[in-house]
């Protein structure tokens, strides 16, 4: 499990389940690259929390999905680390809830962009650098059930993210492992955007463990993927959703 002289990137590691992951995959020992958007402070403040802890990490703002900023990602942590060994492709959102019927061509490309072609070109950037180690894909449930309303674009761009986890695992084998991860209910910015409360504790009474989950869960999960003890794993897409769905 441990990663002592690894590098990784996390994207969209400002907040909930990407810091999460900066901070165990940091723990773990490895070097880590924060990319954010909008989370200044808070990937500042995760940058931080690892420096102080004795690791290693730096924080970049970038559009994951301008092929300039992911370029720039991983050409400044090959250049300071030394390589690149992990990346976990965390970048992605809802955007809005928006019906199929109402639903705008501008609308169904920001989500395909930001779920979709933010992990191509975060993965193509990465592989410049990249001879060894692993890539984590973050999806969800929502690719495996299809999403809450108004959630059919989203659960699309993040079944796209299963089948695209799949073909780079075959491509990038036997050096290069890649996984996906398929978060349920987790208690994140993105529900406490976009679900209303009752639907969440709607939502955990009906999980067999009664609650929702954790970013730090779906961290933990990601850091085994990471590393050696996932080391006959690949293009495994692993559900993490307190047995409220199964696939």
């Amino acid at each position: 499990m441990g990663l002592e002289g690894k590098s990784a990137i996390v994207t969209g590691a400002g907040r909930d389940i990407g810091r999460s992951c900066a901070l165990r995959l940091a723990e773990a020992g490895a070097s880590v690259a924060i990319n954010y958007f909008s989370s200044a402070e808070g990937a500042e403040a995760t940058v931080a929390e690892i420096r102080d802890a004795g690791g290693k990490a730096f924080a970049i703002q970038g559009d994951m999905t301008s092929p300039t900023d992911t370029r720039a990602l991983a050409e400044r942590t090959a250049a300071e680390f030394g390589g690149i060994h992990v990346l976990v492709n965390n970048t992605g959102g809802l955007i809005a809830r928006v019906k199929i019927a109402e639903m705008s061509l501008e609308h169904w490309q920001r989500v395909m962009d930001v779920n979709v072609t933010s992990s191509f070109l975060m993965t193509n950037a990465v592989l410049q650098h990249m001879t060894e180690g692993a890539i984590i894909n973050i999806a969800s449930q929502a690719a495996r059930d299809g999403g809450g309303p108004g959630a059919s674009a989203y659960a699309a761009s993040k079944g796209a993210l299963l089948t695209w986890t799949r073909g780079l695992a075959k491509e990038l084998a036997p050096d290069i492992r890649v996984n996906g991860i398929c978060p349920g209910m987790i208690d994140t910015d993105f529900h406490n955007v976009f679900t209303k409360p009752e639907v969440r504790t709607a939502v955990s009474a009906n999980t067999p463990l009664k609650r929702e989950g954790t970013p730090d869960e779906v961290a933990k999960l990601a850091v085994f993927l990471a590393g050696d003890g996932s080391s006959y794993m690949t293009g495994a897409n692993v559900d993490i959703n307190g047995g409220l769905a199964f696939s």
